[in-house]
């Protein structure tokens, strides 16, 4: 899934790769997925698109909003969005194709579940993008200590540390990805109530958030998931599908992975405390 990090990357990638192009033709939807989410109906994007010309793709959380002149393409979560040269074989089932004048494209195909809107600049009133562009970002010096603490205490002390990091919005661009590593690096059980933590823990959690997302940025996203030309990124992961049942790096013991909300959670059982 897109989270923080892969957004991140995707963002300047399209930056660095599309930006000025042309829209020729858009097909959208043209293999159906029972949980991919449009804006309106997708057999009008054509129409809405056609001859627009690409300007600057930013990310707010785990959005990616593309400028097509007066109008955006917004992409999130579930959806690998992968750019293609002229000539380029194009995956057999997707859910939006964006063909540009020089005949590059770009592609969204949807995983579980994901969005891919186009729309008319300022007509889509999403309440999750629009608190995704208004909170303040993670990595700016708007997400200070102290805006940290302010979050904390306004959230329920019963809450797990899975639950207040990866449900409502709390951080956007946050998931059950990236909180993984977050939370082994402050040596922190996902599970662990946020009425259990001392005041040191927060600072470590705080700390930690900056420092593992600022190392999953740098190296172009993790390396479970794909960037704009394929790509796996190119940051190891300490807990995740790739690591699941082998030794732990700092302690050799066994990592483990558990379902726990919706989701699996993976830990060390040695290195982060209940």
């Amino acid at each position: 899934m897109i989270e923080l990090p892969e957004a991140s990357t995707i963002a300047r990638q399209l930056n660095e790769t599309i930006i000025g192009k042309r829209i020729v033709n858009v097909t959208a939807a043209q293999h159906p997925h029972k949980f991919a989410w449009y804006y309106g109906d997708p057999r009008a994007y054509h129409e809405l698109l056609h001859g627009k010309v690409i300007g600057k793709a930013a990310r707010y959380g785990s959005f990616i909003e593309i400028e097509a002149d007066n109008t955006r393409v917004l992409l999130a979560e579930g959806v690998n969005v992968t750019f293609f040269h002229e000539g380029d074989k194009l995956p057999a089932r997707h859910q939006l194709h964006i063909e540009f004048e020089d005949h590059s494209s770009i592609v969204g195909s949807v995983q579980m579940y994901g969005g891919l809107w186009a729309f008319p600049s300022g007509e889509y009133v999403n309440p999750y993008y629009l608190t995704a562009k208004e909170k303040p970002d993670p990595f700016s010096e708007g997400f200070d200590e102290a805006y940290f603490d302010n979050i904390m205490s306004q959230s329920a002390k019963s809450l797990s540390l899975k639950a207040f990091l990866a449900t409502e919005q709390r951080i956007p661009g946050f998931g059950n990805g990236v909180l993984q590593d977050i939370l082994f690096n402050a040596k922190l059980h996902p599970k662990k109530r946020l009425n259990t933590l001392t005041d040191p823990d927060i600072h470590i959690l705080y700390h930690s958030i900056k420092t593992t997302l600022a190392g999953m940025d740098a190296n172009g996203g993790r390396d479970t998931e794909r960037d704009l030309f394929g790509r796996f990124g190119g940051y190891r992961t300490i807990l995740s599908k790739n690591t699941s049942g082998k030794p732990c790096s700092t302690c050799g013991d066994i990592i483990k992975k558990e379902a726990y909300l919706g989701g699996s959670i993976y830990y060390c059982p040695t290195c982060q405390r209940g």
